[in-house]
C-alpha cells in the first residue's frame, strides 16, 4: 500500500476534534472533543441521527475541512493545521474519499475519472491499475461511459474505484450505500470487505444496519459527542 506509515501508528487518528459553525447569531457545535483511532484492516462504522456530526467528522478525517480544535493524522503524518495544498497532497496520496454524490466528474468517462485522480497524486497514470480496479468493480464494459449513463449501483462502484485508484492508506465513505437496493448494497459491502482484508482502514458514516453489521467496530455519535 502507498503512503509512508510511522511504525506502530494507526492508519488514521483523530484527537479531541472540535468544529463549530455560525448560523446567524447562534453557534452550532458539530463536534465536541471527538477522538477516534482506526487500525489498518479495520472497518469502523460511524452511526447516529442526522445532525449528530458524522459527515463533519469524516470531512475532518479526510482533510476536506479543518477542525477548530484537535488534530488528525494519517499513518502518522499530520493532516490538520496545514495549508490546503498540503492537505490536498496528503489526501491524494493516502486517503480515498467516497461521497454520496459528486465523486465523479460528469464530463469525463469512468476511465478518465480514474486517470485524473492518479495525476492528482503526482504519479504516472497506470493503465494496468485502472484495468484491475474496473474488473474488480465489474465495470470494464462501462469504462468509456460517462456518469449520467451509469445506474445508481454502477455509479457507486465507479466512485469506489476512483477512491481506491491511488491505493490509499484509508478509505473514508459517507453513506456509500444510501440509495442502493439490497442486492447492490451487498455487492458494495463485499468489495469493502475485500479492501479491509487487504489491510486498508475503512471509516464509514451510515444509517444502514447492513453496513454497520459488516464493521469490526461501531462508533455512535450524538450531538457531536461519541456516546459509545
Amino acid at each position: 500500500m502507498t503512503g509512508a506509515r510511522a511504525v506502530g501508528a494507526p492508519a488514521v487518528e483523530a484527537r479531541s476534534l472540535y468544529r463549530f459553525f455560525h448560523a446567524g447569531d447562534d453557534e452550532v457545535l458539530a463536534l465536541r472533543g471527538v477522538s477516534l483511532r482506526v487500525a489498518a484492516g479495520e472497518i469502523v462504522a460511524v452511526v447516529g441521527p442526522s445532525g449528530s456530526g458524522k459527515s463533519t467528522l469524516l470531512a475532518c478525517l479526510a482533510g476536506l475541512d479543518d477542525p477548530d480544535g484537535g488534530q488528525v493524522s494519517i499513518a502518522g503524518e499530520m493532516m490538520t493545521r496545514r495549508p490546503e495544498p498540503e492537505r490536498a497532497d496528503l489526501r491524494a496520496r493516502a486517503v480515498g474519499v467516497l461521497l454520496q454524490s459528486d465523486n465523479l466528474l460528469g464530463h469525463l468517462d469512468v476511465d478518465g475519472n480514474l486517470r485524473v485522480v492518479q495525476r492528482l497524486a503526482a504519479t504516472r497514470p497506470d493503465p494496468e491499475r485502472r484495468r484491475r480496479l474496473l474488473e474488480q468493480m465489474g465495470l470494464v464494459e462501462r469504462s468509456r461511459d460517462r456518469p449520467r449513463q451509469l445506474s445508481g449501483g454502477e455509479a457507486v462502484r465507479a466512485g469506489l474505484a476512483v477512491a481506491l485508484v491511488n491505493d490509499p492508506t484509508v478509505l473514508i465513505a459517507d453513506e456509500p450505500t444510501g440509495e442502493l437496493d439490497s442486492a447492490t448494497e451487498q455487492r458494495v459491502l463485499e468489495l469493502l470487505a475485500v479492501e479491509a482484508a487487504g489491510g486498508r482502514a475503512i471509516v464509514l458514516a451510515t444509517h444502514s444496519d447492513s453496513v454497520a453489521a459488516v464493521a469490526h467496530r461501531v462508533v455512535v455519535l450524538a450531538d457531536g459527542v461519541v456516546v459509545t
